[in-house]
């Protein structure tokens, strides 16, 4: 049985929240030129509300935002949070501090004994109050969300033993011994943040997590088999915003129930025209008539034209794709125009503002 919201509220008291936003999200270019990551329209609202949201929905309401790239934007959208029932702050780093830095960097905004800390491009499944209910279960200094992947060799690995106490943080290597590695979400005591060194750039896994092994702290693993995506690259964008559309992934902040497809208000689809796949058609879109956009985003103002092909793609703000465009597996920016007839395939970008001519074909190439 699932625990009811009272219970729920009891796991998470006095804990708050951080969220970590300070990144340039180079990896989703041309995307962020104009938003940082956390910002990109995901579902129907900025990547960041789902989180938001589900932190709300467990009882935390002190969130602090760790931001530099595009700062003001997050306080401009977001204010002190009361809209989504939160209180939100805001620590701008002056230089990139990497994530231990960037939590030593908000310290001075906390107040309770447990602190939250999320990778601010991470989507995610994890029962939060599970997770806090490990980490004062056994008496840990950190806790860390521990998730099993089927390749191993791209991430660093975390053992643990069979208590879940973590036994060491292990490089990329083409034999890891163990499946589970580092989700991007932790619990920290308090007092453990203050133990991070000030103004410099700290990393969590290369230096705050194995000196405090080194010392004898206890770092307890917290594994399970939840959904977990990091959004760090255009075809997880497009995957994750699809199975939020779909109800595959959780979020309290999907702006309509659960389908194959998020028409938002105020955009227009032909009678003719499909959209499936879990896409997202944003306000003042058009999709034209025998058009198709499967499991695509398409984000404010967007135009498709006649007879074109969106799959698996991104079309960006106010970006105009003529008729019989096909577009499978790209990202067209901001503003872009795509001639009529166009075949962008295979993780081509199109830089925004940029003109493609009618007739072209390109491949995982720039434009």
């Amino acid at each position: 049985m699932s625990p009811r919201p009272a219970e729920i509220g009891a796991e998470v008291a006095d804990a708050e929240a951080v969220v970590l936003v300070g990144g340039k999200g180079t990896r989703l270019r041309p995307l962020t030129l104009s938003a940082p990551k956390p910002m990109l329209p995901t579902a129907g609202v900025p990547f960041l509300t789902h989180l938001l949201s589900r932190l709300r929905a467990v009882g935390i309401r002190h969130v602090v935002l760790g931001t530099s790239y595009q700062a003001e934007v997050f306080a401009e959208y977001f204010g002190d949070g009361s809209d989504l029932g939160l209180e939100l702050e805001y620590v701008v780093e002056d230089e990139p501090l990497d994530t231990a830095g960037a939590i030593r960097n908000v310290a001075g905004r906390l107040r309770e004994r447990d602190v939250l800390v999320f990778n601010g491009d991470i989507l995610s499944g994890v029962d939060l109050g599970a997770l806090v209910r490990t980490h004062r279960e056994h008496d840990a200094d950190v806790t860390l969300h521990l998730v099993k992947v089927d390749d191993p060799s791209r991430f660093g690995c975390v053992p643990t033993d069979a208590d879940g106490r973590v036994t060491a943080f292990l490089e990329k290597t083409d034999t890891p011994p163990v499946d589970q590695v580092n989700a991007g979400c932790y619990v920290f005591r308090r007092e453990v943040i203050d133990t991070i060194p000030e103004g410099r750039p700290v990393s969590v896994e290369r230096e705050t997590f194995p000196g405090l092994l080194d010392s004898g702290a206890r770092i307890q693993g917290h594994v399970d088999a939840a959904y977990w995506l990091d959004l760090g690259t255009p075809e997880a964008f497009v995957r994750g915003s699809r199975d939020l559309v779909r109800g595959e992934a959780p979020s309290a902040a999907l702006p309509a129930e659960p389908g194959e497809a998020l028409v938002l208000p105020g955009a227009r689809v032909a009678d003719g025209a499909t959209v499936t796949g879990g896409s997202t058609v944003g306000t003042a879109c058009t999709v034209a008539d025998d058009a198709r956009v499967d499991g695509s985003v398409l984000f404010e103002g967007a135009r498709v034209g006649a007879g074109s092909v969106v799959e698996n793609a991104v079309v960006g703000s106010g970006a105009i794709v003529g008729d019989g465009v096909v577009l499978r597996g790209t990202v067209v920016g901001d503003g872009a125009v795509i001639g009529s007839g166009c075949e962008l395939l295979d993780g081509a970008r199109v830089w925004p503002g940029a003109e493609l001519a009618p007739g072209a074909i390109r491949f995982s190439s720039d434009c």
